[in-house]
């Protein structure tokens, strides 16, 4: 089992410490020819979504990851993740992959002062920790999406198909059962195979 990591900015690293922390391996895609190793899941980290983009882009990656996630390929994307996946944006006209049938509105919770940490249920998961910084928020579900956690009455997590998009950050706890989860959607069995 090998999982990328979009590794051009943001918390790319304590993703793939989980990952490995688990028993799969972990690929960083920094430049094109980092596509050309074989991967079965994709997570799109934290950091901030308009650099993350414009790199996806100026890198040659964008197009290719874009085409793999609509042919099904597993992803898990976390707050500027769920930027990039998200097909409209409230208060910003950028829209990049657009994959997942969700309105979300940046920066939703503030600046970084208006960052928290809660325990909150996810579905299917049980309680999480949940770590928000300028987080994102789902304003509006398209047909399809499933819920999967709301915090304060706002949408804070989302699985669509095999893309799953949350406004916090699992890879800054110390929990491991949402890379869990994100693995077994890839293949992983329990063995960690």
């Amino acid at each position: 089992m090998r999982i990328a990591v979009l590794a051009v900015q943001g918390s790319f690293l304590e993703h793939r410490q989980k990952v490995e922390t688990l028993g799969a391996q972990c690929v960083e895609l920094r430049q094109r020819g980092d596509l050309e190793t074989p991967f079965d899941g994709l997570i799109l980290p934290g950091g901030e979504s308009t650099v993350q983009g414009k790199l996806l882009r100026e890198l040659g990656m964008f197009e290719a990851l874009k085409d793999r996630i609509l042919q099904g390929m597993p992803v898990l994307a976390t707050c500027a993740g769920l930027i990039l996946l998200a097909g409209k944006l409230s208060n910003d006209g950028s829209v990049y992959f657009g994959t997942l049938p969700v309105t979300v509105r940046r920066n939703a919770y503030g600046r970084q002062l208006g960052s928290f940490h809660i325990v909150g249920e996810l579905k299917g998961v049980g309680q999480v920790p949940m770590t928000f910084i300028r987080a994102p928020y789902i304003e509006d579900a398209g047909e399809g999406v499933e819920i999967l956690a709301q915090t304060e009455g706002k949408i804070t997590a989302v699985r669509y198909g095999r893309q799953y998009g949350m406004s916090f950050h699992p890879e800054l706890d110390e929990d491991l059962r949402i890379h869990q989860l994100f693995l077994r959607e890839c293949g992983m069995d329990a063995q960690g195979k």
